[in-house]
C-alpha cells in the first residue's frame, strides 16, 4: 500500500504507535533494553529541503517562543525521558522499550500555508513529512547506532480545516463514477509510515545525560530514493528494524526487513584548518565538524581550494551576515585572541639550555626558556590550572600562588591581581614546599 498524505490539524494530538511485533529470535542484535527515537517534522518538497534552515529560522523570528513540534506527555504511554530542545523547534526525542507497547502523541503547531510565498487566502499549503529515526546504544552507551527510519507525508490545517477538507473530498468522490473511483487510493484513518531510504538522519552527538540537542552530526542510510546530501562512505550491516501497527488517528512505523546500520563515531567539533588540498568529501566533513552543516548542500561541489578562494563579502552574501563572517573566520583559521598572555620560566638549572660557544672560545652564556600561558578568564584558578598543565602536575598539588613584592615579601595572588597583570609579563617560577602535605606554593618572580 502506498503511503497517502495524512491530514492533521494544528494543536491536535496525534498518536504515533510504536510496536515491535517480530519474532523473539530477531532480537539477538538488540542487546539493549531501550531504544531512542527522534521525531522530526521536515519539508517534503525537495526545493524547500535545500532552504530548510533559512525557512525554520524565519518561522522562529515570526513566532517567538513557539515550537513547531511538541510531545503531549500526559497522553503518551510507555516512553521515558521525553525531551524537546529549545534550539531544535521541529524535533523531539524519547526512550522506549521495543518489547512493550509505546505510544507518543505529538502536536504540530505550524500550518502548511505558513511557508507559501503569498498569503492572500486560498493558497495550497506545502506538505510536511513526519520522520522517526530510531537508534540503539553503542558500546559506549550512546544512542548513535541506527536501527530504523520511517516517515509519512502530512498536511497541517487550521482547527477544523482538516475535517472540512475531508468532507469536501468525500462529496467530490461520491459524485464520481465507479470506474473513476478505481483510479484513486481509498482513504484510511490510520497511516502506516514507510521505511526511509537514502534519507538523512540527525544523530545526537551528545549522550542522553546532556540536555542540549543542538549539537548534531549527520549520517546517511542507503536506500532506493535520492537525497540532496552528499554520499559518505559507511559500512552496511544487517540489523532489525522496528515495525508497528496503527490505530485510528495514529501513525505507525512500517515493517522493514533490514536497515543498514553502523556505529556513528562522534567527530569532535574542532578548529582544524581547511587545507587547499582537501577534496569535496573532506570539505563536507570539515563543514560538519565546525557546525556549518546547514550549508553542506550549498557547497556540495566545493573543494577546500574553492572555499579558500571565497572572500568575506562572498560568504556574507551567500550565507548571511552572522554565519558568513563565522565561516570566513573558520576558513581562514583565525583564532580568538586571548585576553592576556604571560611568559613563565621555572627557576631550575636544568631548564637552562647552553648556547653554542663562539669560535674564539670566550663567553659562557645560557638561554632561559620561557613558556607562554594564555589567559581567558583572568582568575587565580585558571592560572593554577595553566601552570599545572604546563608542568604536568595535578592542579590540586598547587595550594597557593604568591607574587614576590618589594623587599622580597610574598603577596597572595588574587583574581584582582591577575586581572591587573601587565600583558606579556615575564615571571620566574619558584616552588615552596607546603608544610601540611605534599603540595607546593608557587612564587612568581619578575623575570628578565
Amino acid at each position: 500500500m502506498k503511503c497517502s498524505t495524512q491530514e492533521a490539524e494544528t494543536g491536535q494530538s496525534y498518536e504515533i504507535r510504536l510496536l515491535e511485533n517480530r519474532k523473539l529470535g530477531d532480537f539477538q542484535d538488540l542487546n539493549t533494553k531501550y531504544v531512542k527515537s527522534i521525531i522530526r517534522v521536515v519539508f517534503h518538497d525537495r526545493r524547500l529541503q535545500y532552504m530548510e534552515h533559512q525557512q525554520l529560522e524565519g518561522w522562529r523570528w515570526s513566532r517567538p517562543g513557539d515550537r513547531i513540534l511538541d510531545i503531549d506527555i500526559p497522553l503518551s504511554v510507555g516512553i521515558l525521558d521525553p525531551r524537546a530542545s529549545p534550539t531544535q523547534l521541529n524535533a523531539v526525542e524519547f526512550l522506549w522499550d521495543p518489547a512493550k507497547r509505546a505510544s507518543a502523541f505529538i502536536q504540530v503547531h505550524c500550518i502548511s500555508t505558513e511557508f507559501t510565498p503569498r498569503k492572500h487566502g486560498g493558497e495550497k499549503g506545502v506538505p510536511f513529512r513526519v520522520q522517526i529515526d530510531t537508534f540503539k546504544q553503542n558500546e559506549n552507551g550512546e544512542y548513535t547506532e541506527h536501527l530504523h527510519s520511517a516517515s509519512c507525508q502530512i498536511k497541517v490545517f487550521k482547527p477544523k480545516g482538516a475535517d472540512r477538507k475531508q468532507k469536501t473530498d468525500r462529496e467530490k468522490m461520491e459524485k464520481r463514477t465507479a470506474q473513476e473511483k478505481e483510479k484513486y487510493q481509498p482513504s484510511y484513518e490510520t497511516t502506516i509510515l514507510t521505511e526511509c531510504g537514502w534519507s538523512w538522519l540527525f544523530v545526537s552527538a551528545v549522550s542522553m545525560g546532556c540536555a542540549d540537542m543542538s549539537v548534531l552530526m549527520i549520517a546517511y542510510v542507503k536506500g532506493p530514493k535520492c537525497s540532496p546530501w552528499p554520499d559518505v562512505a559507511y559500512q552496511v550491516n544487517s540489523a532489525p528494524s522496528p515495525s508497528c501497527n496503527g490505530s485510528p488517528n495514529s501513525f505507525g512505523l512500517g515493517e522493514g526487513n533490514s536497515s543498514p546500520t553502523h556505529p556513528v563515531e562522534p567527530v569532535p567539533l574542532g578548529s582544524d584548518h581547511l587545507l587547499p588540498s582537501a577534496s569535496i568529501q573532506d570539505a563536507q566533513q570539515w563543514l560538519y565538524r565546525n557546525r556549518f552543516s546547514q550549508f553542506c548542500r550549498l557547497f556540495a561541489s566545493f573543494s577546500g581550494a574553492d572555499l579558500l578562494k571565497m572572500s568575506r563579502d562572498d560568504l556574507v552574501q551567500v550565507c548571511g551576515p552572522a554565519d558568513g563572517i563565522r565561516l570566513f573566520n573558520a576558513i581562514k583559521g583565525r583564532n580568538v585572541r586571548p585576553k592576556m598572555t604571560i611568559y613563565v620560566c621555572q627557576e631550575m638549572e636544568q631548564n637552562r639550555l647552553p648556547l653554542p660557544q663562539e669560535q674564539d672560545g670566550s663567553g659562557d652564556t645560557s638561554l632561559c626558556v620561557y613558556h607562554a600561558i594564555f589567559l581567558e578568564e583572568l582568575t587565580t584558578l585558571e592560572l593554577i590550572e595553566k601552570i599545572a598543565s604546563l608542568y604536568s602536575i595535578p592542579p590540586q598539588h598547587i595550594h597557593r600562588v604568591y607574587r614576590q613584592g618589594p623587599t622580597g615579601i610574598h603577596v597572595v595572588v588574587s583574581n584582582e591581581m591577575v586581572q591587573n597583570f601587565q600583558d606579556e609579563s615575564c615571571f620566574m617560577l619558584s616552588t615552596l614546599k607546603a608544610e601540611s602535605d605534599d603540595g607546593y606554593h608557587i612564587i612568581l618572580k619578575c623575570g628578565l
